[in-house]
């Protein structure tokens, strides 16, 4: 048994108990105490942190021993760590008494990087371990609350990484209807939450970064991963997503969507651009900020424009795409061309108002085949 008895003031927050209490680094240091629950984009559901900065916490590590000396270390920021039991309570000597192997380990809520610092710095010197720091335990608070408090403590204090945020709203999108423990959320994250926008994109995200044949496999980091040969980060391809492809004007998008449907379309969409601007898979800008952005963006265009073709195939869409690059004019008439795409080309160093004109002239482009197919028919 691990039994830690330690003074706390009990404080009520509408539903959320809270204890606070002062803890030597020695017990918080114990062997289960805490356990940080990182969030792992290939697992749906588990865990919300984001990574660990090791040089954030080796820095405080630092700061900590120099103060030793100088009885000048000072960390006055609790840390926040949850529980889905119950601890008990003494009102007459303010107090709380549990076995950490019962209790333990606690989930840390906010506070991971100040837990390791300590920890690294009681490794340098022993002296730390009496180092006292203010806790907040909550207590009877389920999972799922866990990782709102997460968000809503980031959200509204310091930032944390967008890509972490996304998962975060995607899973409570998933949760919040369904689920007899979910909380109450601000409301400013209640409306992101029920629009349910991260997690459609999140789900095209993950769908094109893994499915077989896709050209965008493995292109996309998502949150928490640090892996060599993607090409655009996660935040940066659902917030693409979520502004050109799920909006209303957009025949993809719209309230009701069915994104098993939208996955499929544009796993055909990228595999047809693919194959016209990057057959041979080379060093090439179509997967990076500027070739998502415009290709997303366009797709309200082609979409409205493949309405009136017989079917939604790559080789249709193939087709169509082929004719639109041979008939683009002017300053742009290189774009269908795999070499227009190449790093280092065209495409590389074009800024927002550039890109807007390629779609412009795409645009025009695909309207012209329009016209010329109307007008063969019409002399049938």
């Amino acid at each position: 048994m691990q039994t830690l008895i330690i003074p706390a003031v009990k404080i009520r927050q509408g539903d959320l108990i809270l204890f606070s209490c002062g803890f030597k680094v020695s017990d918080l240091i114990r062997k289960n105490f805490y356990a940080v629950e990182t969030l792992d984009p290939a697992e749906e559901n588990k865990g919300y942190q984001r990574l660990l900065n090791k040089g954030r916490a080796k820095k405080l590590a630092d700061y900590i021993v120099d103060g030793m000396d100088s009885k000048e270390a000072f960390l006055p920021t609790s840390i926040f760590i949850a529980t889905h039991k119950v601890i008990a309570h003494d009102p007459a000597t303010n107090s709380i008494t549990f076995d950490l192997d019962e209790v333990g380990p606690f989930s840390v809520v906010d506070g991971q990087h100040r837990l390791e610092g300590l920890r690294l710095a009681a490794e340098k010197d022993d002296r730390v371990k009496e180092f006292m720091v203010s806790v907040n335990i909550a207590v009877e608070m389920p999972h799922i609350h866990q990782m709102c408090h997460f968000y809503i403590v980031n959200s509204t204090q310091k930032s944390v990484d967008k890509s972490v945020e996304q998962r975060i709203v995607g899973r409570l999108t998933e949760l919040i209807d369904t689920d007899d423990d979910a909380p109450k959320l601000p409301s400013w994250i209640e409306r992101s939450v029920r629009r349910g926008d991260d997690e459609k994109a999140l789900r095209i995200a993950d769908f094109l970064n893994t499915a077989d044949g896709s050209p965008w496999y493995h292109k996309i980091e998502m949150a928490n991963q640090i892996i060599s040969g993607t090409a655009i980060k996660q935040k940066s391809f659902v917030k693409i997503v979520i502004k050109n492809v799920l909006n209303a004007s957009n025949p993809l998008g719209g309230k009701d969507i069915q994104v098993d449907r939208v996955q499929r379309l544009l796993l055909n969409y990228w595999k047809a651009i693919a194959a016209i601007l990057d057959p041979d898979n080379q060093d090439s800008v179509l997967f990076k900020y500027n070739g998502c952005e415009l290709f997303h963006k366009f797709s309200h265009v082609f979409f409205t424009f493949m309405e009136n073709q017989p079917d939604r195939k790559q080789e249709t869409m193939q087709s169509v795409l082929l004719q639109m690059f041979d008939n683009v004019t002017g300053d742009f008439s290189g774009v269908g061309h795999p070499d227009y795409w190449r790093s280092g080309g065209p495409v590389s160093g074009m800024n927002a108002s550039a890109l807007m004109k390629v779609i412009g002239d795409l645009s025009s482009s695909l309207h012209g085949i329009g016209k010329l197919a109307k007008s063969g028919s019409d002399d049938l």
